[in-house]
């Protein structure tokens, strides 16, 4: 298959040059989409209040735990591009882009379903205060009535990421995160539609961005190209995406409900610790999101070196990863730090909405490259083609560790910075742990490619024969 200009060739020549070339417009991608939720924050802190900054603010770790089930099923689909990619095989990548769309357009609409419903009894749950929670509800229910954007998005985007292409949705994502902006300040300072407004610019941008990548799947001319008339849902396709990408959404949820916990005790402290909590969180999403792009590298270019057989280029792929995300996290965790009360004055002048963000901040970025090294090794595995074992390692490692240390810890010194130290541990713990079974699977891996040339050599001589 001859690669279209937007490709990278993932299975040849020196790596870190590629990796780069992959990670930086995807790098860019997640800050854009990551400002969708930060101009909902800025705006409604800014002109709207602290009550309704923290509504905001709150509902982003119970979004990701609905979401990121769904969410793990675009990994799978990525995953299975990127082998069939590969491996040129042209018909199972045909079967599986048809698949893959209309699969996450059916899982938007059964997202819709579920938070529409769950919004008000989940945010109870969460012991969300009375001040806040009517504001929360409002705009978890409008932000749901737009997960088939962004789940035809996200599965789209994933298309293009596992053939190398991470340009496009880059274009694609800046063109909506602009919309975000200019219908955000319009809905909320010439509209005063508040929080409502937010949610609303944030659903529109994103049914565009989901617009522009079915229109781009649609009039490409290379082997992904979409079809409408053939759109359908392959059951062996379906079961492979499920086998790979549930156990990834599951531990992405794993996270998440460690996360809800985490937030469910910050808002014991009230809504103004919960206001400079969310800012905070925000600032370390850009970090984070910067750092998920090697995630997704690890991925896409362990998947590509398994469908290409380039058994010894699986291990630089890792170590690449693993060096340049150190160095990612290092730098912008640094920079967080050093300008922290700046970046948190952004999103709201409250003086004590400021020094509590801060106390999260300070902790959370100088350590957060243990975070990148984690994802990492967990997206090697996960492009070696095993999915439920680190899905079982996050799930110790990160959520039971961190329930043990609420209900241990942190209720014998029930204070912020305590709560907070449970994060950089368990990001140790699990990067270990994930680092052992890669491993263990690297070793099974090139054993099964040795028997597959053995049997090909027997094969061979027999017919010579």
């Amino acid at each position: 298959m001859k690669k279209a200009s937007y490709e990278i060739d993932m299975v040849n020549g020196p790596l870190f040059g590629k990796i780069l070339q992959f990670s930086i417009p995807l790098m860019l991608s997640g800050i854009l989409q990551l400002l969708f939720n930060a101009a909902d924050i800025i705006v409604v802190g800014q002109f709207t209040g602290s009550q309704a900054m923290a509504a905001v603010g709150s509902t982003g770790s119970l979004n990701n735990l609905i979401i990121n089930i769904f969410i793990g099923l675009s990994t799978g689909s990525s995953v299975l591009m990127a082998m069939y990619y590969g491996a040129k095989d042209k018909d199972n990548i045909e079967d599986l882009v048809h698949t893959s769309i209309l699969l996450a357009a059916v899982s938007g609409v059964i997202l819709v379903v579920i938070g529409v419903i769950l919004a008000a009894p989940l945010l109870t749950l969460m012991g969300t205060p009375d001040d806040v929670l009517p504001l929360a509800v409002l705009y978890m229910r409008i932000v749901f009535c737009g997960m088939p954007a962004l789940m035809i998005y996200d599965f789209g985007a994933g298309i293009l990421r596992a053939v190398g292409d991470t340009k496009r949705p880059l274009m694609f994502l800046f063109a909506s995160g602009v919309i975000n902006v200019v219908l955000n300040l319009f809905f909320v300072i010439v509209l005063g539609m508040g929080v409502a407004g937010v949610a609303l610019a944030t659903i529109i941008s994103q049914y565009i961005s989901a617009f522009l990548v079915l229109r781009c799947l649609i009039h490409t001319d290379s082997v992904y190209k979409l079809r409408v008339s053939r759109l359908h849902i392959s059951r062996n396709k379906f079961v492979q995406i499920i086998r790979i990408g549930l156990p990834a959404g599951v531990s992405g949820a794993v996270f998440s409900i460690s996360n809800v916990l985490i937030q469910s005790s910050v808002n014991s402290f009230g809504s103004v610790t919960m206001a400079g909590n969310a800012a905070a969180q925000n600032i370390e999403g850009f970090i984070y999101t910067a750092m998920n792009s090697l995630y997704q590298a690890s991925i896409n270019f362990t998947s590509q070196n398994v469908g290409a057989g380039k058994t010894k280029r699986i291990v630089s792929v890792l170590f690449c990863c693993l060096g340049t995300v150190t160095a990612v996290g290092l730098g912008l965790g640094a920079l967080a730090t050093l300008f922290g009360e700046n970046l948190l004055g952004i999103y709201s002048s409250d003086p004590y909405v400021i020094s509590y963000g801060l106390i999260r901040l300070k902790l959370i970025c100088i350590t957060y490259f243990l975070c990148g090294l984690m994802d990492v090794a967990c997206g090697s595995i996960r492009g070696l083609g095993y999915s439920i074992t680190p899905t079982v390692v996050s799930l110790l490692g990160a959520c039971a560790f961190r329930v043990l240390w609420i209900y241990t810890v942190f209720r014998a010194d029930h204070s912020l910075f305590t709560l907070y130290v449970s994060y950089p541990v368990s990001w140790i713990i699990t990067f270990l742990a994930h680092m052992a079974c890669f491993a263990v699977f690297y070793r099974k891996y090139k054993l099964r490619i040795r028997q597959k040339d053995m049997l090909r050599k027997l094969d061979a001589a027999g017919h010579e024969i």
